[in-house]
């Protein structure tokens, strides 16, 4: 009997959880510890770090500056540092005082086109050209913290270099909210280059991304897809021109095009089986016509495509193709689709997620510790979960007392993180490499 995919989820956790050894970590560890006090103590430094960053945003494939401060922090600490990767890219490699496995720990580092209105001390001024444009510049999803809390799991970590029990690669990474029209970047490149495979090969990889409409003190995690695949679809309806007045002398592209945005519409809501997991089709422009009573030779239209699981994102890239072309031939238009992919499924390895889950429970406390379902948003580490077991996890900063309609999502210029969520951010990074190195959970 086949088990239905919902069902094979839920199930998945308790099965895995039979073969997996679940011991008391915190209590039993001198240097979970001494790495929690560390981060104590550390917090303020964190924090002056996060603020700096927030302050001084820089876009993807253009972090010079902040680049330049990562990589005199992890020298500092006495690494061994590699820049210029992918473009702006440090990489710090901490070797232990003792044998053991490769860890390695992400933090992209670019800011976004938007500009701030929040009323902070440390607010962004920063301005810069986008793809051609003017704009305003700043950390609207978070990345400052990402960098300052995997800074502070730098500092933590090298202060007990002696007793580490094998190797940590740090990854500070560019350009995740993507590159520049016509330059590569982000993880892939990273990827491409060599991150993985150059130098020492980690074995696993952790990474973590502060929510602002997560409660601090608590953290997210999904076994599986976790965040959706990302691919950008292009349309060009090509018609016929005429007077507006005279439409019939014409084939018209901007009507052809509304009928194919009504029927990419109907492969999610008649045609996707979407108990499987979510999936997304989104117009996000479209462009035709310089006057009113002209109808254009042709329309272009763009958009996303997000799902949640590989084979339902190759059927869905495959009923766009289908859809649009068949729409537009039977009006006499032709249709041409561009589908561009961008980043995979973001895919938590089951076995490493059930292995890391005590250290969850240990580090923030079993009741903040939130099974939660996957998001149709996009993160490009999936790249690095294409090539190494990989968990990406969400901590909160959004502060106690909220609730989550009552403050501004990612990527909007009302964005804010409340900063007394960094410090579980680090010791989650800390515990998740000291336990990983010590093999606490494994089968």
């Amino acid at each position: 009997m086949k088990i239905p995919q919902p069902l094979l989820r839920q199930a998945l956790p308790f099965c895995l959880g039979l073969f997996v050894t679940v011991p008391a970590f915190a209590q039993d560890s001198k240097l979970l510890a001494k790495a929690n006090t560390m981060a104590d103590k550390i917090e303020p430094k964190v924090i002056e770090w996060r603020r700096d960053f927030h302050q001084y945003p820089e876009l993807g494939n253009r972090e010079t500056k902040t680049a330049e401060k990562i990589a005199a922090h992890l020298r500092k600490l006495g690494m061994e540092v590699q820049t210029g990767v992918a473009h702006t890219g440090v990489v710090g490699i901490l070797k232990g005082g003792k044998p053991g496995p490769v860890v390695a720990l992400r933090a992209d580092i670019d800011g976004l086109p938007v500009t701030e209105r929040v009323d902070l001390p440390f607010a962004s001024k920063e301005r810069s050209t986008y793809n051609g444009q003017e704009v305003g510049v700043m950390h609207a999803c978070g990345h400052d913290t990402h960098i300052a809390m995997l800074m502070g799991a730098a500092e933590i970590l090298a202060g007990m270099k002696n007793d580490l029990k094998g190797t940590v690669k740090f990854i500070f990474q560019p350009a995740e909210e993507g590159s520049p029209i016509g330059e590569e970047g982000g993880a892939a490149l990273m990827v491409k280059e060599g991150v993985l495979d150059k130098g020492p090969k980690p074995e696993v990889i952790f990474g973590l991304h502060i929510n602002s409409q997560t409660e601090v003190g608590t953290i997210k995690y999904t076994p599986g897809g976790t965040m959706a695949s990302a691919d950008i679809f292009r349309i060009k309806v090509k018609g016929k021109q005429s007077h507006g007045a005279y439409p019939w002398s014409g084939i018209d592209p901007i009507v052809v095009s509304a009928q194919i945005i009504n029927g990419l519409q109907t492969i999610i809501s008649r045609q996707t089986h979407l108990p499987e997991g979510a999936a997304v089709i989104t117009v996000g422009s479209i462009h035709g016509g310089v006057r009113n009573n002209i109808i254009p030779e042709e329309v272009l239209m763009e958009g996303t495509i997000r799902a949640l699981d590989v084979e339902m994102q190759k059927k869905l890239h495959e009923k766009i193709n289908l859809t649009a072309t068949k729409i537009a031939e039977s009006s006499g238009a032709v249709a041409e689709v561009e589908i561009i992919p961008q980043t995979p499924v973001t895919y938590n390895d089951p076995t490493l997620t059930e292995r890391m889950l005590p250290t969850l429970h240990t580090v923030a406390g079993r009741d903040k510790v939130v099974l939660a379902k996957a998001v149709t948003g996009a993160e490009d580490f999936a790249f690095y979960q294409e090539k190494i077991p990989g968990l990406f996890l969400f901590v909160g900063g959004m502060s106690k007392g909220k609730k989550p309609e009552e403050v501004a999502p990612h990527h909007t210029p009302d964005f804010f993180i409340d900063e007394s969520g960094l410090k579980l951010g680090v010791k989650t990074l800390t515990s998740l490499t000291l336990n990983y190195m010590e093999g606490k959970g494994k089968k």
